[in-house]
């Protein structure tokens, strides 16, 4: 315990004396730095913060120090994490790599792979995106039908993959891919590595109705991709593909708390925009909605908090699929409680005579619509919660 405590007093001072003020408050989606081949920083003060958490080891404190991580406990990574927090500090890196795909490679890759990726990773060297569904394979994924096909040394894989992050600003993308057509479907699945800049791959983006164009459609066009790409073995993608997804929503139900954008919290607007009465918010449903809200949240924070000690304790727990369905739809209502609240201040999209958070209310709003989608849509997650974790009867 004392070990912890005085880990906590070394890494506030340090965070305290290497945080530049300019990496201590909210930032705008163009000033998030995701590193890759062409990546440029936003600031030289966003420069020096990346570098000097690379070289302390915190971008990834857990990872393995001989990749470049800081081979630290999860004790310690999370009060790491608690600390910058407590400064307002923002996140260096912002990564794919580090969310999804490096966990799977630490469990599932080769020493090879490893010493390739990971470090590439944490460097910021190389940027990665996710080919995970299809046209045809969205909340069945294990439809899919992109295939990669033996042809002695590589594999040529052809097909496309939809709602791939960022994939026409990636370098690398970790893809799903059908190697065995003439077996159940979830056994005739690889895991492959892509070098986006191999001949016959080609991304066209996708506009949201939030306004934005994070998404793509990327295609595979007889793409050469070498043998040593494959992860965890051949027809044994869906083993790592399953890993990968309990890292995703474990991120999918920690939505919104560490965001970008400067987000209005309910409470706060509320007192900021609406009528109140003896302290009070005014409106009787109104205000139960809110207290419902905080209860949630509360809620959802204390299963956090469980599940990190389950994970310490090395007990396997079902709560990132329930998590990952809480709070997805905890992030939806919290977007509808906003515009409730804002009124017509909360139909801003552009121009004049609203404030920065206010423009973001509306596109946080449609945005939270799709993260009820990503990473397993709300509906499938309750089939999945019933079938696996509390183990009610099929029909």
């Amino acid at each position: 315990m004392q070990d912890l405590e005085q880990f906590r007093i070394e890494a506030r001072q340090w965070l305290q004396d290497n945080c530049p003020e300019s990496q201590r408050q909210p930032i705008t989606p163009e000033e998030q730095f995701y590193g890759g081949r062409n990546a440029r920083f936003p600031s030289e003060d966003a420069r020096l913060w990346f570098e000097r958490m690379r070289d302390r080891g915190w971008i990834c404190p857990e990872w393995p120090a001989e990749y470049g991580g800081g081979g630290l406990s999860p004790q310690h990574a999370k009060i790491i994490k608690e600390e910058m927090k407590a400064i307002r500090a923002r996140t260096p890196l912002y990564s794919i790599g580090i969310w999804m795909l490096g966990p799977a490679l630490l469990e599932f890759g080769s020493e090879e792979q490893k010493q390739q990726h990971i470090p590439a990773i944490i460097n910021a060297e190389v940027r990665w995106c996710q080919g995970y569904s299809e046209p045809g394979a969205g909340s069945d994924l294990a439809s899919l039908q992109c295939r990669a096909e033996d042809q002695g040394d590589h594999f040529l894989v052809n097909g496309s993959k939809i709602w791939t992050t960022g994939a026409d600003k990636s370098d690398w993308i970790f893809c799903l891919v059908r190697t065995n057509p003439d077996v159940k479907k979830q056994e005739g699945i690889s895991f492959l590595l892509i070098d986006m800049a191999d001949p016959g791959v080609s991304t066209t983006p996708i506009e949201l109705i939030s306004g934005e164009s994070e998404f793509c459609q990327t295609f595979f066009d007889n793409v050469k991709v070498p043998k040593e790409n494959l992860v965890g073995g051949l027809n044994q993608g869906w083993s790592v593909a399953k890993a990968l997804l309990v890292h995703e929503r474990k991120l999918m139900s920690e939505l919104g708390s560490d965001s970008p954008r400067e987000v209005l919290a309910p409470n706060a607007a509320a007192r900021e925009y609406l009528e109140m009465v003896d302290g009070k918010v005014a409106d009787a449903q109104l205000r139960m909605d809110l207290v419902d809200y905080d209860m949630e949240m509360h809620a959802i924070g204390l299963t956090h908090f469980r599940t990190f000690e389950e994970k310490i304790a090395g007990e396997r727990s079902a709560a990132p699929l329930v998590m990952k369905y809480v709070g997805t739809e905890a992030e939806k209502t919290k977007s509808e409680l906003l515009l409730a609240i804002l009124g017509s201040q909360g139909l801003g999209w552009e121009g004049e005579g609203f404030s920065t958070a206010e423009l973001d209310t509306l596109r946080l709003w449609a945005m939270s619509k799709a993260m009820t989608i990503a990473g397993g849509s709300s509906e499938v997650q309750l089939n999945v919660i019933a079938k696996n974790v509390l183990q009610l009867p099929q029909s």
